[in-house]
């Protein structure tokens, strides 16, 4: 009797259980991806600011209020002066420009919340990627049509040799590019 009992729980229920097991970690693996890559991620910010108004309507260049990034490695989110050059004059009455003008009476940082999320394991020079031309809306998206901003593209290693690997057709708006550093030091210091 127990050699029966064994042999159907090595037979039957061992089997169904491994696979259950992998099914289910598989479906985790791919339903949680986008969570994972924080595709999708938008936290509310502390003064509700649309880019789909400033960089699409009004045309305002990036690097106007992202004005490090072509000199550091970081984009630098803009500081509530860079804001109050236009709106000490600009709907100085509507409530976020309120908030904002707070903020830059009382020199306060406002505490925006990072969108765009590289790993601390791996290093990324924005200077480098502007200055060779290459677009923000190539890895953040169409920014101008977002009234709240998301992050679009995953900032995987995988999406970044792609670009490495394939500039051409990654960036297909720049005419002569060369393809980007592949070895493990270049990004992981």
């Amino acid at each position: 009797m127990k050699k029966t009992v064994i042999d159907y729980s090595l037979k039957v229920r061992l089997p169904l259980t491994l696979f259950i097991v992998a099914v289910t970690f598989i479906l985790t693996f791919y339903i949680s991806r986008a969570e994972r890559d924080s595709i999708g991620y938008a936290p509310e910010q502390p003064i509700k600011y649309s880019h789909k108004l400033h960089a699409g309507e009004m045309q305002i260049d990036c690097q106007y209020c992202h004005t490090a990034v072509t000199k550091s490695r970081h984009a630098v989110v803009p500081s509530a002066s860079i804001c109050m050059n236009c709106h000490s004059v600009a709907r100085k009455d509507k409530p976020e420009i309120i908030k904002l003008t707070k903020y830059y009476e009382e020199n306060k940082p406002i505490p925006w919340k990072r969108v765009h999320k590289i790993p601390d394991y791996a290093y990324f020079n924005h200077s480098v990627h502007v200055n060779k031309g290459i677009e923000c809306e190539s890895c953040h998206g169409e920014i101008s049509e977002m009234e709240v901003v998301t992050q679009a593209r995953g900032f995987t290693m995988t999406a970044c040799l792609e670009c490495h690997r394939n500039p051409e057709e990654q960036l297909p708006y720049l005419e002569k590019v060369n393809k980007g550093p592949e070895n493990c030091a270049a990004c992981h210091r």
